[in-house]
């Protein structure tokens, strides 16, 4: 057994030094390597871009893989087109973060609906956000209460912070178009426009006064982009369109009911405020498919299979016509492809006549889709098929070939280590 002095004068330490960490090297960059959606990970390990690691137990599915959390881009895959004729990822209730802790210095009891900050939300492709705004403590902040009334205790932070949020990402993508939704509780003169102004959002603003009122086709987002009109805003007030210029909801779009009643399958009806979805006079159409208190547990697979169902039914409620906005809780929660791939399926239909816009064929007739030999497979509890056994047992090995090359990785660098 040589001691260390001897050790460090062999010659060929060296040589086995450089070996072990060559080695080592090799298995952190396997270790390391991005998994590709459907494949199965292990907690830590790395996810393709746009994907993360999850289960969905709520549907039987406790392999973790990697799920879809980001839509394509659908104004980078099919160009030119009227604002109305694409679909956008929105998160309902985008503020209420499940770790969020009030300024106002209590416990927040108020349901929480989304796990990510709007920044993440809109680096994911999210590019809806719902916002319900309340007078507090001479300022206006994002609650989520009762009553007309923000408390203590339902109080999630100043309005400004995330507006700041959204005005950070419209001036750092300059040819990106975010609509917010303004569940609008305020009653202070003024109040909307104060807290936009002073988020520097004004600047971006769309004006009301060139939304289409009689069913007629947007602007093109080319010429949104272009006159830097990039952000739209809708209040569910609709005194708010003549006092301060924000743009009643329901003049303009048409929606679903929210809550419980909006996930009765095979019914689409419209909300109380909304015109009749079949309505020809409204251009969008806004496609609620969230539960009244919000359920982590369930929503990869409300967001999935169901989801998806509710976007066609809807469609025949409303007169053959897509939602321009699909608003759910807990977005990047699915059983494989989720909210994500119901948008894509959504933009493939309203672009280009596909099942979906990864299928558009570029500067070529409606209708021409390549569509894959091998779609992604379907998730677990799928009511079409399962995936045959030989595909579970692949992903399997694959589990077992990272844990094996993750602990060889792991006796080479305490070896070198110790020989250190």
């Amino acid at each position: 057994m040589y001691g260390i002095s001897e050790m460090k004068g062999s010659n060929s330490f060296p040589i086995f030094h450089i070996q072990l960490l060559f080695i080592g090297f090799c298995l952190f960059v396997a270790r390391c390597y991005s998994l590709k959606l459907g494949e199965t990970c292990m907690p830590g390990s790395a996810c393709d871009h746009g994907l993360r690691c999850e289960t969905c137990p709520a549907n039987g599915n406790t392999r973790p893989r990697c799920i879809r959390i980001q839509p394509l881009n659908p104004i980078s895959k099919v160009k030119g087109l009227a604002f109305n004729k694409y679909s956008w990822l929105t998160t309902h209730n985008s503020y209420a973060r499940t770790d969020a802790k009030s300024p106002a210095g209590t416990a927040i009891i108020s349901p929480k609906n989304q796990e990510d900050t709007v920044t993440s939300q809109l680096d994911n492709g999210v590019r809806g956000l719902m916002l319900d705004l309340y007078d507090f403590q001479n300022d206006i902040w994002l609650c989520h209460s009762f009553g007309g009334q923000c408390y203590d205790y339902t109080a999630f932070q100043p309005a400004i912070n995330v507006l700041k949020e959204v005005e950070a990402f419209l001036a750092a993508n300059p040819s990106e178009i975010v609509t917010i939704f303004i569940e609008d509780y305020v009653a202070s003169p003024l109040g909307l426009t104060k807290v936009f102004n002073a988020s520097g959002l004004s600047k971006y603003f769309f004006p009301a006064s060139k939304m289409p009122k009689g069913g007629e086709d947007w602007p093109t987002v080319d010429a949104m982009v272009q006159k830097n009109e990039r952000l739209v805003v809708f209040t569910s007030k609709a005194a708010k369109e003549a006092s301060e210029g924000f743009a009643f909801l329901w003049k303009y779009a048409i929606e679903n009911k929210y809550g419980d009643p909006g996930l009765k399958a095979r019914s689409c009806t419209n909300r109380a405020e909304s015109p009749p979805l079949n309505t020809p006079t409204v251009s969008l159409f806004v496609l609620n498919y969230f539960p009244t208190s919000p359920n982590i547990s369930e929503a990869c697979s409300a967001n999935s299979s169901p989801l998806s169902a509710m976007a066609i039914n809807c469609y025949e409620a409303a007169g053959k016509r897509w939602p321009n906005f699909i608003a759910v809780d807990f977005y990047q929660k699915n059983d494989g492809g989720g909210a994500p791939e119901v948008v894509d399926e959504m933009n493939g239909h309203l672009t280009c006549g596909c099942g979906n816009i990864a299928y558009c064929r570029a500067n070529a007739p409606s209708g021409t889709c390549d569509v894959p030999p091998i779609s992604p497979p379907p998730p677990a509890s799928s009511e079409i098929f399962s995936p045959p056994p030989l595909s579970l047992d692949i992903n399997y090995s694959n589990t077992r070939k990272v844990q094996l090359r993750w602990l060889l990785g792991t006796i080479l660098t305490v070896l070198l280590i110790l020989r250190l």
